[in-house]
Formats: structure tokens, sequence, C-alpha cells
């Protein structure tokens, strides 16, 4: 397993770790298999969705802003509990196939590290599973 370090510099953001992901999964020599992406904070998520338009991750970070404000009538006393409620609703984990080398994505897709209560420095654990040669090949 290797990790990341991702240093956010705002409260929220989303963060492309595409080209970081792939560069692990090219340096394994990995041709065939499965690449698992952990956050392992509470406050910090991963998906995928578009990467070539910037205006989709603002998009969503101002949906989930007015759905999950950051004040609201929250119990927990840190302050951070919109980000506890983003990180749920987003999810800490990604499963994506790896072929020849390659992460598999749609055209427009990215792989986004979200931040929700930084800026801070956090860790993004990726492990690759070989699967060998694929059957019929």
């Amino acid at each position: 397993m290797e990790t990341c370090t991702i240093k956010s510099k705002d409260r929220e953001a989303f963060i492309d770790v595409t080209s970081r992901i792939q560069e692990i999964i090219t340096a394994s020599g990995m041709q065939t298999g499965t690449c698992v992406l952990h956050v392992p904070h509470t406050t910090a998520a991963i998906t995928v969705n578009e990467g070539a338009d910037p205006s989709v991750a603002s998009d969503i970070l101002a949906y989930l802003a007015e759905r999950v404000p950051h004040r609201g009538p929250y119990r927990h006393g840190e302050g951070n509990s919109d980000a506890h409620i983003k990180s749920t609703l987003v999810g800490v984990s990604q499963v994506l196939p790896v072929e020849r080398g390659k992460l598999v994505l749609g055209t427009w897709q990215s792989i986004f590290f979200c931040e929700f209560d930084g800026p801070r420095s956090r860790r993004l654990h990726v492990q690759l599973v070989s699967h060998g040669e694929a059957l019929g090949k």
C-alpha cells in the first residue's frame, strides 16, 4: 500500500489526484487489476467526477454547502459537523479498475480528494490488487 500526502489550501476543495494515482500504478508495473483508494479521515472524502470543467467541482461544493451549511443546529462541539456529514455523503473509498497499466476512467472523469475541513495535510491510501492476466486475452 502506498500513502499520498494531500495538502489543502482552503476549508473546502476538490483536489484532482488522478495523475498522482496513475503515477503510482505506472511505477508498480501492474497491468491488470484494481486500485483501491481510501481516505482515513472523518472530514474528507474521495470521488470520481468530471475533471474537464472545474465549474462541476465548484457546483458540487456549492450544492453541499447549501444542503449542509457550515453553521447549523449541530450538537458536535468542534464546529465541523458539516464536514463530517459531507464526508459521509460523498464517501471515503473508491474502487477503480486498471487495464493495460492505466486507470479505467471515462473521457471526462477525474479522481478528486474532497477536503471539507481544511486547510490541512491529509493522507490518501492507494492499494493496488493485481489480477494477473485477464481471462480471454
